[in-house]
């Protein structure tokens, strides 16, 4: 399977990091193609400009890279920390310039963009892992969990993605190195699972 793993944390040294690395290990041995995107090693600018907005845009190549990565994955893989609530400025600038018509959804028959739009991202399943510094229950009857709906109803869920499992590693500003590594032998068991070895 070609599997899209994009990883959004400035930090080289952060949790988030090491999250991504242990996906990545499992997913190759068990022999998937891995498309990795360390977004902000890589400088990728999350500002969508006008000019791209339109179905049918020229792209410049590194977004048009990203596009059609999305749209041949056959799993996704996303990692990022809970910032107010909210994916990481660069990964949501991501989503707007990558999840676009025409790649990851589409509008039919009559409908002008007012209505619901069919998915068109092949990938079939994906894997949302988060780091928090807030506690599972305030996360839930205080803030709602806005990134549960974000990526499972908003993202994935528009985009044709049905199977999405999502889990939130917490509470990360105090936690030890035991619980740190009890983290990322989950990561790669949930990895693994989705995404088994091929036969």
């Amino acid at each position: 399977m070609r599997i899209l793993l994009i990883l959004a944390h400035p930090d080289p040294n952060s949790l988030n990091h090491a999250i991504a690395a242990a996906a990545r290990r499992t997913l190759e041995q068990n022999g998937h193609e891995v498309l990795f995107h360390d977004l902000h090693a890589e400088g990728f600018d999350p500002l969508l400009p006008a000019g791209e907005i339109p179905r049918g845009a020229t792209l410049p190549g590194d977004v048009a890279r990203h596009c059609e990565e999305a749209a041949l994955a056959d799993g996704m893989v996303i990692v990022h920390p809970n910032w107010w609530g909210m994916p990481p400025a660069i990964l949501a600038g991501w989503v707007d310039r990558v999840m676009r018509p025409g790649t990851a959804y589409e509008f039919v028959g009559e409908d002008g963009g007012e209505g619901v739009p069919v998915g068109l991202l092949k990938a079939d399943r994906a894997i949302v892992f988060n780091t928090s510094n807030t506690e599972a229950g305030r996360e839930d009857t205080v803030f709602g969990d806005p990134l549960e709906r974000i990526w499972k109803d908003c993202v994935f869920g528009l985009c044709g993605v049905a199977d999405v499992t999502r889990r939130v590693f917490r509470i990360v500003c105090t936690s030890t190195e035991e619980e740190r590594r009890g983290w990322l032998d989950e990561t790669a068991r949930i990895v693994a699972e989705t995404f088994p070895a091929e036969a």
